[in-house]
């Protein structure tokens, strides 16, 4: 979204990497990412269960579970997408894995899927935290207000 984007301002961008309805990560029912302890971020209930890179960068961290990665821009902002709450109890079941530690991705590649009704049937919230894990490197991070986003839409914004 051109209009978001010249809203947010300029510096490095960071795009949703689901489709869903992004929300304050006040909203998190989890205290480390509420009280932002992990980093600076937002949260999106996500609608679709495909997860795709905020960003150009490199994968730095894929958990075994599948339910979550990060990804390591070229600005070196280190990006956190954390599918669910818990979901790490559910041992990989429902998550599919498309990259690897270390492999170079583009914005809007594939990372992982998740089956969220079954992810929801099991119990689990599958609202999905994306963190800065470094914001403390950022002078100013500009979030996106909230509302519907599309996959790729810029949520974030960081400046030096």
């Amino acid at each position: 979204m051109k209009i978001l984007k010249n809203l947010l301002g300029k510096g490095s961008t960071i795009g949703a990497p689901a489709a869903g309805e992004l929300v304050s990560i006040r909203e998190v029912n989890d205290d480390t990412f509420r009280e932002e302890i992990l980093g600076t971020g937002v949260a999106i209930r996500p609608t679709e269960g495909k997860f795709y890179a905020p960003a150009d960068g490199t994968v730095a961290t894929v958990f075994p579970t599948g339910h979550a990665a990060a990804v390591t821009t070229q600005e070196m902002a280190e990006v956190l997408i954390h599918i669910g709450l818990d979901t790490v109890k559910l041992n990989g079941r429902y998550f599919t894995i498309h990259v690897e530690e270390g492999q170079q991705v583009k914005k809007g590649d594939l990372l992982l899927e998740a089956d969220l009704e079954k992810i929801r049937g099991e119990g689990y919230d599958t609202i999905t935290p994306v963190v800065i894990c470094n914001s403390d490197r950022f002078a100013k991070i500009t979030l996106a207000q909230n509302g519907p986003v599309a996959q790729g839409d810029v949520i974030m914004t960081l400046g030096k």
